[in-house]
């Protein structure tokens, strides 16, 4: 068995035996129209693992806090789809460019407070990132939460993330790539 299919393994048995906030049940997988769907709206892939998180496990509704969200549909706790928030977050993001939102990093679960766990999918390890926007600017909103979606996932299935109780004193670095790739992209 592979490092991924063990991982997958511990993430889909720790999703069918917890249910985080507003999600009365895990939801079916997704099938791969809706990936295909979700990718040609994008204009970008998912990394590998993130697809067969949603194409082997449930469409959101499982992982810290309240879940991953799924890929179109909006999830009975009400907040938007991944697509929808990506979409809305870049649409913000050109209308205010003082809070440019990087291209190709997919939101894809809420903290709550406007706060996000995020996919860089341009990272070949799909780093994921804290969007903090309770900063005072854009260059003090994001920080590094795992250096990729397999750390990440395997923090969550082990207990051992930020977020736990045992660990809020642990801090995230600052995303130092934040300002690089939103130049790029206006310059672009």
């Amino acid at each position: 068995m592979t490092e991924n299919a063990q991982l997958l393994a511990r993430v889909a048995a720790k999703a069918h035996n917890t249910r985080p906030w507003g999600w009365p049940s895990l939801p079916e997988p997704a099938d791969a129209s809706t990936l295909a769907r979700a990718e040609a709206t994008l204009g970008f892939p998912l990394p590998s693992l993130l697809a067969d998180l949603y194409l082997r496990i449930g469409d959101g509704g499982f992982g810290p806090e309240y879940g991953l969200l799924p890929l179109l549909d909006s999830p009975p706790a009400g907040e938007p789809a991944v697509v929808v928030q990506y979409l809305a977050n870049r649409e913000s993001g050109r209308r205010d460019p003082d809070w440019p939102w990087p291209e190709c990093v997919l939101p894809i679960s809420h903290w709550g407070c406007a706060m996000y766990a995020c996919v860089d999918c341009r990272a070949p390890e799909a780093t994921v990132l804290l969007f903090e926007p309770n900063a005072d600017d854009a260059d003090h909103a994001w920080y590094v939460d795992a250096p990729s979606l397999t750390a990440w996932l395997g923090s969550w299935a082990d207990g051992t993330g930020w977020y736990e109780e045992t660990n809020e004193e642990l801090e995230m670095a600052p995303w130092t790539e934040f300002r690089i790739r939103t130049t790029q992209a206006r310059a672009s």
